[in-house]
């Protein structure tokens, strides 16, 4: 059964219709040949995640390369769940390889010609570059790199998948959320928002802040951690691990289409922090009674202390911008992961807020700074609901505009996955990338990178 990738076409088609493109990979998955995906050392949730869906070009057989464990038989079982649930149930077969060798037994069996890697940070470079180096595709969960030596890797990653014609993509699933879409496509309208404002270290022109959680439940099931999420030296601090997403969206919707360098960043001020779990929330979250021996040089009496946190300002082609992530244990009841984001126009603000007011659903509203709201009204009801029927916007009493969006628009984060994967097979099968895609991943890596090495020093 098929029909999240159907339904998720009408979104790779607004999303990659006004983006110039070039020919980064030749045909070298054959117009007749399926697409096979291999996945390596599922070690994170997410890897998971992408196979919740069916996709009409992949071939149903998965092969999994991993070493035993209780990684390899979470994963197993989430997508035996997938495909055991009654509604839109998934058909996958699992085949694969277990045991020390199995990153070499990939690399000589070579069953598939995608690998879905999502696990340890610290070592899924290492993986990239091995798969890139024996002819295979790369579709990787965020951070792709989590410090100024991977990222010299990553690069040397992106060479060698333009010389051999192989795509290398990161999942940069909140690309697909939908109040980010509107906000994007609102600040591409002058006569509603202008132009965005330079900021300011005091005021940025854009700020993006996310709030996350050690334990939640995934697939309504609660989610067991691998105690290594908890060493940042494997897992990333929060400077280089979440904020991928965030800078991500900033370039994304600051310069819409447009190829970025590394000249364009300054990164001026940076800084991580940890939480304290106390020993009954690690065994919560992870099932493992005691704190394991690699997480002991980050004990601070009886607490362990994660270095998730992180904030840091730069500019971005002289636009002042901040990002920030905190992890929290675990979200109040009815809650769960939020979201904030704030754009700065000459002519408007568009602010996202997922609090309790919104019913921690992300909401966008418009805070008009001149001018009446015809332009606003006009923009909404002619242009946006073009895109996505259904959508309007109300006044509050505050002055702002809230954006309506219906209840299908609003698909989260799980079914993100089947839209971005949708996107990388399409780009696999027709070679066509976004001219902006890589250099511009390679600048986000950049940034975070050296936002690490400054929060360090």
């Amino acid at each position: 059964m098929v029909p999240n990738y159907l339904r998720f076409l009408v979104f790779i088609t607004l999303l990659g219709s006004s983006c110039s493109t070039k020919l980064v990979t030749k045909m070298t998955i054959k117009p007749e040949e399926k697409i096979r995906f291999m996945t390596l050392d599922p070690g994170h949730f997410h890897a998971g995640l992408v196979h919740k869906s069916m996709y009409l070009e992949v071939d149903s057989t998965l092969q999994v390369f991993a070493p035993e464990g209780a990684e390899l038989k979470d994963h197993l079982a989430r997508i035996q769940g997938y495909n055991s649930r009654t509604e839109s149930p998934t058909a996958w077969k699992i085949k694969g390889y277990t045991g020390a060798d199995y990153l070499e037994q990939m690399l000589v069996q070579k069953p598939g010609n995608v690998m879905v890697v999502a696990g340890k940070n610290d070592q899924k470079i290492d993986y990239i570059l091995h798969a890139i180096r024996q002819g295979i595709h790369v579709y990787a969960d965020k951070p792709l790199v989590i410090d100024v030596k991977g990222y010299q890797k990553l690069k040397e990653a992106y060479r060698m998948a333009e010389q051999k014609q192989l795509l290398l993509l990161d999942m940069m699933t909140e690309r697909f959320e939908i109040t980010t879409l509107l906000q994007r496509e609102l600040s591409m309208i002058p006569e509603v928002f202008g132009d965005l404002e330079n900021g300011t270290a005091a005021d940025p022109a854009i700020t993006k802040e996310s709030v996350h959680h050690f334990y939640k439940s995934v697939s309504g099931v609660p989610l067991v951690r691998p105690d290594w999420f908890f060493d940042v030296e494997k897992e990333g601090t929060g400077i280089v691990d979440v904020t991928t997403h965030l800078v991500d969206l900033i370039q994304w919707e600051a310069f819409p289409n447009e190829v970025l360098d590394t000249t364009d960043i300054q990164v001026y001020d940076s800084k991580i922090w940890p939480t304290a779990l106390r020993l009954n929330q690690f065994t919560q979250a992870t099932q493992k009674a005691i704190f394991t021996e690699p997480l002991m040089k980050y004990l601070n009496g009886d607490k362990l202390e994660v270095f998730s946190n992180g904030e840091f300002q730069y500019t971005l082609k002289g636009k002042h911008a901040k990002v920030r992530v905190v992890w929290d244990f675990q979200a109040p009841e009815g809650t769960g992961d939020t979201h904030f984001s704030l754009m700065r126009g000459t002519k408007a603000n568009l602010i996202i807020r997922q609090g309790q007011e919104e019913g921690y659903r992300p909401v966008l509203y418009v805070k008009l700074l001149q001018g009446d709201s015809k332009e606003l009204t006009q923009a909404v009801r002619n242009r946006l609901q073009a895109m996505y029927p259904g959508i309007d916007l109300e006044a509050l009493p505050s002055g702002e505009y809230k954006i309506l969006v219906p209840d299908k628009y609003h698909n989260g984060h799980e079914a993100h996955f089947a839209q971005v994967t949708a996107k990388y097979l399409d780009y696999l099968r027709s070679g066509n990338l976004p001219a902006w895609e890589i250099p511009n991943t390679l600048t986000k890596y950049f940034t975070t990178t050296k936002a690490l090495e400054l929060a360090r020093k």
